[in-house]
């Protein structure tokens, strides 16, 4: 297949994803302006020490400092 032939395809392909995205972005944008899309008030995740239980009891049990 010709170089050329090949990277017209590609761009067509990328041209075609990008209107399909524009238009998804259009119908979002409409979708907000009228009030459409709920957005989720969830509750926080509780916030944790970052330090896993079997490694807060490590020092004790191989006697650290």
């Amino acid at each position: 297949m010709n170089r050329n032939v090949l990277i017209v395809i590609v761009l067509v392909v990328l041209v075609l994803l990008t209107a399909v995205q524009a238009l998804q972005l259009n119908g979002l944008k409409k979708q907000i302006s009228t009030g459409q899309v709920a957005v989720g008030a969830g509750q926080p995740s509780p916030v944790s020490s970052g330090v896993p239980s079997s490694i807060q009891d490590l020092p004790s049990m191989v006697g650290g400092c």
